[in-house]
């Protein structure tokens, strides 16, 4: 981090009842088991537990400093000046010399420290929304664009998540590529206000949290909230196909469409041995990208991270000598080759009615002697669930996938040759049924736990290679 404890008591509000070391902590943490020295400990209100209650374990554990809401700032703060723990009626010598500030919402701190770090930083921000394909476009512009770089892990996009990548980032970072992610009216605005991007994409607005936001519509107005954060000169990077977007587009001071017809496109691609080589136009020039992976899908999203690029004045040429490096979050399209000559793809991370068609389409182009699909349900879907699960069903027959498998109950209505109960039945079922040349697909919502069946077939199958 950039800020001292002064400081930070400047910028978040909070008063300082200890003081501690001259220098700025090195980051921020919200779990009091992980804390280390020259951490700051945020004590976050949780479900069960406020995490206040923890601040002498974090203060024991070494943290450079806690920012804890009021009633349990004065005892840590005794602790901090190495007064004791009454109720121990002993003194801490690894708590003593710590800051103590006490802040009457540890959240918005959080968020209000990360917002002045951001700008401390100095370093360019790349926003990506959407409801489908995010993570994996923050992953490809992770490594796509040119210097240092820093970005998300995993699924760190949330109103906490957010904003502990922004206080992780290293010193040097000259660009941070920030996933938004939106569970409910108001976040995406909330995450933009903290991250105060120069660009952003919008991957495409789908049927996904319709349940909250009532209407895809109003999903997309959620999704729109980030253009309206965008400084005079920031960039808007959209589909060609905007569908309920379209409307919003017009908010935006400069606009990049992707895809094909647009302002980034690729004129011309082919798959090979996993791999895609595509010849990419750009406002700023033509290059050639050759990507380690197969699907039509990531293409469409290596083009929003090469148009978010050129927006931030990425060389297209440069980006395409990165391009080799680039690497996927856990659970999206990983692909296991198991004994017998059989390959599962485990793209289980989550489900929705636009990633689970892009995937079968996926899966349907393999060219393997027979494909499977295992699918659970797709979660908040609201009252037309069964309808979009009885859609992606058809469009799995559509596509000619050959077997179809539903994993819990809600999996009916893919009208599936094969219903079972849970991962764990699906997972030997598979092991069972399998035959040497299929391909088999693993997808849905994390809620089911479908990660399970990968892991569980894998472990099956490599205990059988193994014997």
């Amino acid at each position: 981090m950039r800020l001292g404890g002064s400081e930070i008591a400047a910028v978040t509000g909070a008063r300082a009842l200890a003081e501690g070391s001259s220098a700025p902590p090195r980051r921020a943490v919200i779990d009091s088991a992980a804390v280390g020295p020259e951490n700051l400990f945020f004590g976050l209100r949780g479900e069960r537990r406020d995490g206040g209650e923890f601040a002498a374990a974090a203060l024991e554990a070494g943290a450079w400093g806690v920012v804890v809401r009021p009633e349990h700032a004065e005892s840590a703060a005794e602790s901090a000046r190495g007064v004791g723990y009454p109720s121990q009626g002993r003194v801490s010598h690894r708590a003593a010399g710590a800051w103590v500030f006490a802040a009457d919402d540890p959240l918005a701190a959080l968020q209000a420290l990360a917002l002045a770090n951001r700008r401390a930083l100095g370093a360019q921000v790349l926003g990506v929304t959407g409801s489908v394909g995010k993570t994996s476009v923050k992953d490809i512009a992770r490594t796509l664009l040119p210097g240092h770089v820093h970005a998300n892990a995993q699924n760190f996009n949330t109103e906490i998540g957010l904003p502990l990548t922004i206080l992780e980032a290293p010193d040097d970072t000259e660009r941070l590529v920030l996933e938004m992610a939106m569970r409910g009216h108001g976040q995406i605005a909330e995450l933009a206000a903290i991250a105060e991007p120069d660009a952003a994409i919008i991957t495409n607005v789908g049927p996904v949290h319709v349940e909250q936001m009532g209407s895809v519509a109003a999903i997309a107005a959620e999704k729109a909230a980030v253009i309206d954060s965008l400084p005079a000169d920031g960039s808007v990077i959209a589909p060609v196909d905007a569908g309920e977007l379209e409307p919003h587009l017009e908010r935006a001071s400069r606009l990049l469409r992707f895809g094909p017809g647009g302002d980034v496109e690729a004129v011309e691609s082919r798959v090979s041995g996993g791999v895609t080589e595509a010849l990419v136009r750009t406002p700023a020039g033509e290059a050639r990208f050759a990507f380690p992976f197969a699907e039509d899908y990531n293409l469409v999203n290596a083009l929003a991270a090469i148009a978010a690029g050129v927006a931030l004045g990425a060389d297209p040429a440069e980006m395409a000598v990165r391009a080799a490096d680039i690497g996927f979050s856990r659970f999206r399209g990983e692909r296991v080759d198991l004994p017998g000559r059989i390959v599962l793809v485990n793209d289980c991370y989550n489900a929705n009615p636009v990633s689970m068609r892009a995937a079968l389409d996926h899966l349907a182009t393999l060219g393997a002697e027979r494909t499977v699909a295992v699918l659970g349900r797709m979660g908040e879907l609201g009252p037309g669930s069964a309808g979009f699960h009885r859609e992606v069903g058809a469009h799995a027959r559509g596509a000619g996938i050959d077997v179809v498998v539903g994993v819990g109950a809600e999996a009916r209505d893919y009208d599936p040759d094969e219903l079972l109960a849970d991962p764990g039945e699906a997972a030997e079922w598979l092991d069972a049924h399998l035959e040497p040349g299929d391909v088999v697909l693993v997808k849905g919502s994390r809620s089911v736990g479908m990660e399970t069946i990968a892991e569980d077939l894998v472990a099956a199958r490599s205990t059988e290679g193994a014997a």
